[in-house]
């Protein structure tokens, strides 16, 4: 990724966030399943991170998982997003998705599991982390 890396404190981000995009992207948390405001958005456009803005992923990935969260089978580009080992759950290894210009948490990715995605992944990331920029600009 060829923009400069967004390294603010946890006080410059609670001052910039809600409570719980903070929760979500700093901390590592999850918004609940079915509440998201990009869940069921079939618009054409771009979903950026929330905290720095770094354009992520594009509405052609983004597929109807009936998961929860809004589930994309790509991100924009291999260098927008970041991998890191997540064995939270016992018994249940994942791997988390990062924004790799402020390292905010965005949520998991699967492989396997059956969608008829060209790449069989499933990014399941949080509605709260993202913001949407319609293809028309409004």
């Amino acid at each position: 990724m060829d923009e400069h890396r967004d390294e603010r404190t946890d006080e410059q981000w609670r001052a910039r966030l809600s409570p719980q995009e903070f929760q979500v992207l700093r901390r590592g948390g999850t918004e609940a399943p079915f509440t998201g405001e990009y869940t069921d958005l079939a618009a054409e456009g771009v979903y950026r991170c929330r905290a720095c803005g770094a354009e992520l992923f594009r509405s052609e990935t983004k597929f109807a998982s009936h998961c929860g969260w809004p589930s994309f089978y790509s991100p924009l580009a291999a260098d927008r997003v970041r991998y890191l080992p997540d064995t939270s759950i016992p018994g249940r290894p994942r791997t988390e998705v990062r924004c790799a210009r402020c390292d905010s948490h965005l949520g998991h990715v699967f492989e396997g599991e059956g969608y008829g995605t060209p790449t069989d992944q499933r990014y399941c990331i949080n509605s709260v982390c993202l913001s949407f920029v319609p293809a028309d600009g409004h």
